[in-house]
């Protein structure tokens, strides 16, 4: 068994010839150096771990963070897997005195003290310049020119104490990688400990790197997903620059058209698409909101003037009208420069050839030839004649939405013939255009007979997005549905309703079947509520109040992608009830692991309201 260890007392006096009194000293474990005044070996940190096979005679202590984590780089041996800190070793600047100002000794030279280390064009040891060839808790250090004084650490600052953020950091790619109280950060494209929804290959665009402190959502400042399960997110401790450099050159803002989303427009228009006059940024009545100008001090939020401090579809602004929170401004025209060339398709898009790369919610399309993150049948091996080049969109199995994958992305349930209940994480924001979104009923089957209802399709024209915490969004439909044996609204439960356990339940949707299904037919599943108490033992105590559960899945069955949105659904006497809504999890059919769903019950008053 492979014993993870690390030597703290190791290395010996370096002049009475460390590398031959002992074979082990060709690793260097502890980050250790020889005292004259006091005759000791002086352990300053123990910055690196191994685990070690052949060597069952040397005693080990073992470290806090003694594993493969994500903030150790990995050098693997025949005998050993070696974790290491990232503690200033990559560090070749030229400062080459020390901290109380002694000049450093040259790294080739071995007077006035005698070492071990030998330059090489790897270490980095040039001339007397301050390094950290073993990787020590204090940072860059040099032996000294003083014979009285052995070494001593160079005092350069850490890069989180070096560099600064402008504005709210939204711009900042720096390295931090550690919350303001101290807490190790989460990388970006794990979910765990905390599931979220940024994950690097859908925000190409906010560097989501490493477990580096990111600002991918527009908050205050950088900030980062927690390695700690009882803290979810911290704000990051970056200091603001002292001189507040320009963020964009002048030409860049537009005052009359707006390129993009719209977050560089510095026009005057004040007021909404519909002639409602908006809010001043600087105010809190009729609506109190995050965005105070001196927070967000590059965005522009003056007067009351239509921005886009948020990353928003378009600028918007919280009007003046108590019973209207925000609007978008779209009577702001997109510049010339900005507009595309028109991209259409005939009929369903097959012969479609053109080089359109991201969904209507956005995210950029995977590429067809390699199946990360999805798995897929469709390939250009497969399919040699629809032209799957790089990403683009293309409707190779001549599906009936048209080009691109995944066209149809959300589950949804209709709560009367107006409105539809969904998840936010289906859209990319609160404010997103529904331009193009359009909700389909009665698809239970491909074909129907004569006689029978066909599905009906019907354009979005609002969506409302509920409680932060509920994850939930009601979609406002153009017209109404037309109920028939194919088409009918699900009921809602009582206020904060709790659903007995051991109650059968079904999930419908038209999720991933690892190739298996049919998208135009409706998949339908039976499972069994759980209390969160019992679901708790699996995740650890982080269900929460407003989540429900079901039991684990067994052979494959539950929730998967574009079933999100959708209804977990349980029949009473008079008809089935909406009592969960299936949102994202980090894994897709895992057997074992429960189902979460947001507890409708405790939003029955919004969703009336």
């Amino acid at each position: 068994m492979r014993a993870i260890c690390s030597i703290t007392a190791l290395l010996q006096e370096e002049r009475q010839g460390l590398g031959a009194a002992d074979s082990h000293a060709e690793i260097r474990i502890g980050s250790q150096h020889y005292d004259e005044q006091s005759s000791q070996c002086r352990v300053m940190s123990i910055v690196e771990a191994f685990n070690y096979e052949t060597r069952p005679s040397i005693t080990c202590k073992q470290l806090p963070w003694v594993r493969d984590e994500n903030t150790a780089d990995v050098k693997r041996n025949v005998n050993c897997d070696l974790y290491e800190k990232k503690e200033g070793k990559t560090y070749r600047g030229k400062v080459s005195q020390t901290q109380s100002g002694h000049t450093c000794q040259q790294w080739w030279s071995k007077f006035p003290h005698d070492h071990r280390w030998t330059p090489s064009a790897e270490n980095g040891l040039e001339l007397n310049y301050c390094r950290n060839p073993d990787g020590d808790g204090i940072g860059p250090w040099c032996y000294t020119t003083d014979p009285e004084r052995r070494f001593e650490t160079c005092n350069i600052p850490r890069c989180e104490d070096e560099v600064c953020i402008t504005c709210n950091g939204e711009d900042y790619r720096g390295q931090v990688d550690h919350t303001e109280t101290g807490l190790e950060c989460q990388r970006w494209d794990q979910q765990y400990p905390h599931q979220h929804i940024y994950q690097p290959e859908k925000y190409p665009d906010k560097s989501l790197d490493d477990n580096y402190c990111r600002n991918p959502d527009a908050s205050p400042v950088p900030w980062c997903y927690t390695t700690d399960p009882a803290v979810e997110r911290q704000n990051c401790k970056i200091r603001q620059c002292e001189k507040v450099p320009q963020r964009l050159a002048r030409h860049s803002y537009t005052t009359h058209c707006f390129r993009g989303r719209g977050e560089d427009y510095r026009g005057k228009v004040n007021e909404t698409t519909s002639g409602i006059p908006c809010q001043r940024w600087d105010a809190q009545q009729p609506h109190q909101h995050p965005f105070y100008p001196k927070t967000y001090e590059c965005k522009g939020l003056e007067e009351n003037y239509c921005r886009n401090p948020d990353g928003s579809e378009a600028p918007w602004c919280f009007t003046s009208v108590p019973e209207m929170r925000t609007a978008l401004c779209l009577q702001i025209k997109r510049c010339a420069d900005d507009i595309e060339a028109e991209d259409c398709y005939h009929e369903n898009g097959k012969n479609y050839r053109g080089v359109v790369r991201k969904t209507r919610k956005g995210i950029i399309c995977q590429k067809w030839s390699v199946n990360t993150p999805h798995r897929t049948k469709i390939n250009p091996t497969t399919y040699p004649d629809a032209n799957l080049t790089e990403n683009y969109c293309r409707n190779p199995d001549g599906d009936q939405h048209g080009p691109c994958r995944g066209n149809h992305f959300c589950g949804g349930s209709l709560i009367n013939s107006n409105w539809v209940i969904s998840t936010k994480q289906c859209f990319s924001s609160c404010y997103v255009d529904l331009t193009g979104y359009t909700a389909m009923m009665g698809t239970l089957y491909r074909n129907p007979q004569a006689g029978e209802p066909g599905r009906q399709t019907i354009r979005l024209t609002k969506i409302v997005c509920g409680p932060s915490e509920s994850h939930l969004v009601m979609l406002q439909l153009e017209t109404p549905a037309q109920f028939n044996e194919r088409v009918s609204q699900i009921c809602l439960p009582p206020e904060r309703y709790i659903v007995p356990e051991n109650t059968v339940c079904e999930i419908a949707g038209w999720g991933e079947t690892k190739g298996t299904g049919d998208e135009a037919v409706l998949n339908v599943a039976q499972m069994r509520v759980v209390s969160n108490g019992e679901c708790n033992k699996y995740f650890r105590g982080r269900v929460k109040e407003n989540e429900m559960c079901t039991s684990p899945f067994h052979g494959g069955v539950g929730a998967c992608e574009r079933d999100y949105g959708g209804p977990l659904a349980c029949q009473n006497s008079d008809c089935w009830v909406l009592e969960g809504v299936i949102i994202p999890m980090r894994r897709c059919g895992y057997p074992g692991q429960p189902n979460i769903f947001i507890r409708v019950s405790l939003y029955v008053d919004w969703i009336k309201k």
